[in-house]
């Protein structure tokens, strides 16, 4: 394959035997890498020529040097403050200042007569608000909006002044220069021959200047195209037709070049693949079947997928290099920075800058970041989870600076130092960036040559915002400048650095500008990615645009076109990848330019690839029962087993055996928001309280009504007892403690309607009460202890009742019982747990079941349903509540069977096939 800068160098050689007073011009730096390599090898001896990309022709030409965006923003904003008697906050004018300043860089490059499409936009507004019988209603929004438009003429002038006296620029203030130094600039380079190598679509200013040089008789331009694409009406061909025929030189010179080399045989796959990750596997699929990478690209049309494609790319490529910036977003050190301004945010938003206290989860955030936890783990390394795990049993909501004195004693001094004056108080944004500046300084100590390229990248990028901060002092408090941050990091990247002509190319679209490869992957290919959508961000109407000769997205589209097209040229063997699900904007479908080509060919051969999806049958847990497990379990037979234990057993017998054999108990996380455990102990505590006074009393109205003006204090105190460190006044908490005082004075107004009868006699006899008793079971050679805590015993118009209270929802079918058979179905877990409370009672009481006896819930979110004895009928048969010896002795057996089963060697810890949590 001879590439197109091969051909385009053959060609000059034939005129052109001496460089020392030649000048290429070339679209990309990248291509002049590679010319100048071509070049070495057709010569021998001799000067090389002066390269240029266009930038640097144009910052030649001009004189002006290009302003980097942040500069150039503060700039602007010294211009805007100077103009406007109520400017915007910065973080408010950098949120559209970008587009202004993009609008103001086509604007220029375009060589537009400003005040003209300025007075054409504010007339277009002026227009929008008239109205013949006058009812058009403007509101403050619209208003402000008409006359932002109006006032962006007043921005242009005094900013273009202003950098045109510094000597530096937006691209488009450089381009506009550049046209009025032309002739100066030529005069005095008279004995310079110029080449224009690979252009395609050129802007109104590059237009103007490459006719000016190609003026003096001794310049020559060559374009890149086929004559397939350029004798039709393809779009890719637009730009170089419409130069063919309008530019002046064209009246005596012929065009170079075209090439025929599109329609030459090609292998070109187009792959249809789901999802965007499984293109780029595909892509290394792809990669992995080549033995040499000299002449392969691998080509992203979405750059985005850049750090997915860096790590799946095959072990092969022992040389890479890279064009496009990895963007900073993406870098771990960015989630760093964020967690640190978060601190602040979070601190100030919670209103704790006055204690300078820090909320945990921001905390632990920091701490737990990558850098900063193997900073701490050096001498101990538990450190930051010994830290956490105290934050969880304080319940510490927020941490003060006293805390992280005692984690921090054990690090170096260093260490200490900078992260103590981290967590200090600040008093200006410009003590803040210091800080983060030291925190960077301290972190390059023992980081990787790449985790360096990181810091170092943030390290100016901090050190350039506090200079340009103590200049302008723009950065009033801690929010604008993270909001500025966040604006920054989504538009820098981060530069590679490597060999340009070794290894796999990989490179976006607008980066394959004049360069030929023999093999091709092209991944993202669809409608949305390439070409672009046709959304702009612009201030600029799109009539107004295409009135005064500015760049749409047609035009956009054209040039797209005309780099896929482009690439197609040379290359044997193409891989077009496209995303076939219909998963985010543009994806599921192809782009056109595909569709195009394969109308145009008769060789595309298309197919679709998924991933390879291996069925694994789930595998469930198991645990296998050995002599410690036994041990323990034979323990826990003496201890005793709860109700709560073994319905935990019947639900999940893994999380029995987790809880009950290895005695793992749950991480103690911090309890900002009521935990509705939390909820339930306090219901419970307070009842119990309440109702202890009058054990084996009979209740009156009188009774119930003392309890009522004692309950809301009670609440209150046992929240505090339970709910350590944390804060009722407001928020979710307060509304929790709002419903636990609701299911309290709820359920006593029940009682309270209940007495109000005066048949009805209620005794108190026992709350809160502990039970126990030890059963025989077939086949064991031990007793088995059961145990439980009743919340209420009492007595209602001589019936015995057994009560268990339920925060949560629970209904009568929850505690209806036909048949014992079915009984460890998970909607009778519930049933369970009173009726062994009932068996304990009646078992440690000796109980003459000739009396009545019920059990049953209160749930306290069906409080209207009252008492929820279990019932022993058929469904759709008369409610049998009361509960006999034959019953329990039923009941028991059935347990003992469930029993028999936990200490049984043959049947091991099983989770089951349907578990829902």
């Amino acid at each position: 394959m001879q590439s197109f800068i091969s051909e385009t160098l053959d060609a000059i050689l034939k005129t052109t035997k001496s460089f020392e007073d030649v000048v290429f011009i070339l679209p990309s730096q990248r291509a002049k890498v590679f010319l100048k390599q071509t070049l070495k090898d057709k010569i021998s001896v001799g000067f090389l020529p002066e390269t240029l990309n266009i930038e640097q022709f144009i910052q030649q030409v001009s004189g002006i040097d290009k302003a980097d965006s942040i500069q150039l923003l503060f700039h602007f904003y010294t211009i805007y403050k100077s103009l406007e008697e109520k400017p915007d906050s910065f973080d408010t004018f950098s949120s559209w200042a970008f587009t202004v300043l993009q609008d103001f860089n086509e604007i220029d490059q375009h060589l537009v007569n400003t005040r003209e499409i300025f007075v054409y936009i504010r007339d277009i507004q002026r227009l929008k608000k008239w109205s013949v019988t006058g009812t058009f209603k403007e509101t403050e929004f619209i208003k402000d909006h008409y006359a932002f438009l109006e006032k962006l003429n007043n921005f242009y002038n005094p900013l273009y002044q202003f950098l045109l006296e510094k000597k530096i620029g937006y691209q488009g203030l450089m381009y506009r220069e550049a046209c009025n130094n032309i002739d100066v600039y030529l005069e005095k380079n008279q004995q310079k021959k110029y080449f224009f190598i690979g252009f395609n679509a050129l802007n109104k200013a590059e237009e103007f200047l490459f006719q000016k040089v190609l003026e003096t008789n001794n310049s020559d331009i060559y374009w890149d195209l086929d004559e397939q694409l350029f004798n039709s009406n393809h779009q890719a061909g637009n730009f170089i037709r419409k130069y063919k025929k309008e530019w002046k030189f064209y009246e005596k010179n012929s065009l170079k070049t075209l090439s025929n080399k599109l329609s030459q045989p090609k292998n070109i796959q187009v792959i249809g693949a789901s999802k965007n990750t499984t293109q780029v596997k595909y892509a290394g699929e792809i990669l992995e079947k080549f033995s040499d990478f000299k002449n392969t690209a691998l080509i992203l049309a979405d750059e985005t997928l850049l750090p997915i494609t860096l790590n799946s790319l095959p072990k092969n490529i022992n040389a890479i290099n890279i064009t496009m910036g990895y963007p900073l977003k993406d870098i771990p050190t960015t989630s760093l920075l964020f967690s640190i301004f978060q601190l602040f945010i979070s601190q100030e938003k919670l209103q704790k800058t006055a204690e300078n206290q820090f909320y945990h989860k921001d905390v632990v955030r920091f701490l737990k970041h990558q850098s900063i936890y193997k900073l701490l783990s050096q001498n101990n390394a538990s450190l930051v989870d010994d830290f956490t795990e105290e934050i969880g049993k304080e319940n510490l909501i927020f941490i003060d600076k006293d805390k992280l004195v005692q984690l921090l004693k054990k690090s170096g001094e260093n260490v200490q130092k900078v992260l103590l004056s981290l967590f200090s108080s600040f008093t200006t944004v410009a003590n803040f960036l210091d800080r983060i500046l030291d925190v960077i300084d301290l972190l390059k100590e023992d980081v990787t040559d790449l985790e360096k390229e990181y810091l170092f990248r943030f390290y100016t990028a901090f050190t350039q915002l506090k200079t340009l901060q103590s200049t302008y002092s723009y950065f009033t408090d801690l929010k604008t400048l993270m909001l500025f941050f966040r604006q920054l990091i989504t538009s820098e990247t981060l530069s590679f650095q490597g060999e340009a002509l070794r290894g796999l190319q990989l490179m976006g679209m607008l980066e394959t500008r004049v360069l030929d490869f023999e093999n091709i992957i092209l991944t993202s290919t669809n409608e949305g990615v390439l070409p672009a959508s046709s959304q702009q961000n612009t201030f600029i109407p799109f009539d107004v645009k295409v009135n005064f000769g500015l760049p749409t997205y047609r035009e956009k589209d054209a040039i797209f076109s005309y780099h896929f097209f482009r690439l197609m040229q040379r290359a044997k063997n193409v891989f077009i990848l496209y995303n076939t699900e219909h998963d985010a904007f543009g994806s599921g479908e192809k782009s056109r330019f595909v569709t195009q080509l394969e109308m145009m060919r008769q060789d595309v051969v298309h197919k679709n690839i998924s991933p390879k999806v291996i069925s694994n049958k789930q595998q469930l847990k198991e645990v296998y029962k050995t002599e410690a497990t036994f041990a323990r379990l034979k323990e826990l037979a003496k201890k005793g087993i709860s109700p709560s234990a073994l319905t935990n057993y019947l639900y999940n017998p893994i999380s029995f055996y987790k809880q009950k054999v290895l005695k793992i108990k749950e991480f103690d996380d911090v309890e900002e928001t009521v935990a509705f455990n939390t909820l339930g102990t306090v219901v419970h505590e307070t009842l119990d309280e309440l109702y202890t006074p009058f054990v084996n009393q009979f209740l009156s109205v009188a009774n119930i009504k003392q309890m009522q003006k004692e309950a809301k204090d009670l609440v209150t105190k046992h929240f505090e007892l339970q709910f350590k460190n944390g804060d009722l006044t407001k928020g979710k908490n307060r509304l929790i403690f709002e419903v636990a005082n609701r299911f309290v004075t709820n359920f006593l107004t029940k009682e309270k309607e209940l007495l109000e009868d005066d048949k009805n006699q209620l005794k108190i006899i026992a709350t809160e009460e502990n039970l126990a008793a030890e059963i025989e079971i077939e086949g064991l050679d031990f007793k088995v202890k059961l145990h439980g805590q009743v919340d209420r015993v009492d007595e209602l118009n001589g019936v015995l009742r057994i009560i268990d209270y339920k925060t949560g929802m629970v209904t009568g079918g929850n505690l209806r019982v036909p048949e014992f058979e079915y009984l460890r179905d998970e909607k009778h877990l519930k049933a369970i747990q009173v009726l062994l409370y009932t068996y304990l009672f009646t078992k440690g009481k000796n109980y003459d079941f000739s009396k009545p006896l019920e059990a049953g819930i209160y749930s306290f979110k069906n409080l209207n349903s009252g008492f929820l004895p279990i019932d022993f009928a058929l469904p759709r048969r008369k409610a049998e509540t009361k509960i006999t010896q034959e019953k329990l002795d039923e009941f028991i057996e059935e347990i003992k069977i469930y029993i028999k089963e936990i200490y049984s060697s043959k049947i091991d810890f099983l989770e089951p096939a349907d578990l829902r949590y």
